[in-house]
């Protein structure tokens, strides 16, 4: 456990900014179309869900990510559990999580049975089991036991928090992921890019989100 929470400052009246970083948590654009664009196009669902399927995540922040993608699993017609584990150094408190997630609401219906459950840890939340697994990801990834079938790169930009894109951590990335599996980041630096071809990814630079030229997608063979 990191025993440290996320300290932030808010812009534009909705954004959260974490102070430690320098950095915004989701895109001033338009933050739940930058998750579709980025995390679920870029891994390429709906169409890969299937009964079991399994997403891991660097960098759970607000929820957001969970949410976009719980909601894109039912509204797909899946009706078995989607398991989702995600990696957080700092997580955000409970009334930040609230009030940065206010600015999504079509999300609204999920982040309140989210929010009413959440304790941190593991969630059920009926089709959707989460798992947040707090510390630093360079010690906490090698020691998890599972296995994911996408991954969401998200963590803070990499010239700002460069520890959550080094070329050791996208070998254990790559060392989590199921045969097949996909990895998806808004970042096309190109030291990320070669940071996952190391660890056996073919990777592609592909359109990014908004002012992003580029963004990142990758599958491990």
């Amino acid at each position: 456990m990191s025993g440290q929470q996320a300290n932030l400052t808010w812009k534009d009246g909705g954004v959260p900014v974490s102070e430690r970083f320098d950095d915004p948590y989701f895109s001033l654009q338009n933050g739940l179309a930058e998750t579709r664009h980025v995390f679920l196009d870029g891994n390429g669902l709906p169409d890969r869900f299937c009964q079991g399927f399994h997403i891991a995540e660097l960098g759970f922040g607000t929820g957001l990510n969970m949410l976009a993608t719980w909601a894109l699993w039912e509204q797909s017609g899946q009706t078995g559990v989607l398991h989702f584990t995600s990696f957080e150094a700092f997580p955000m408190a409970k009334p930040d999580m609230a009030q940065a997630l206010e600015a999504f609401p079509e999300l609204a219906p999920r982040s309140e049975r989210f929010l009413a459950v959440w304790q941190g840890g593991v969630c059920d939340l009926g089709t959707l089991r989460l798992e947040v697994i707090e510390g630093d990801a360079r010690l906490t990834l090698p020691a998890w036991a599972g296995q994911a079938d996408a991954w969401f790169l998200d963590g803070f930009s990499p010239a700002k928090n460069p520890e959550l894109w080094e070329n050791q951590l996208m070998a254990s990335v790559a060392q989590h992921t199921a045969q097949g599996g996909t990895a998806a980041t808004y970042t096309a630096a190109g030291f990320v890019r070669r940071g996952l071809e190391a660890a056996g990814f073919t990777v592609e630079r592909t359109p990014g989100y908004g002012r992003k030229r580029h963004m990142t997608r990758a599958v491990l063979p």
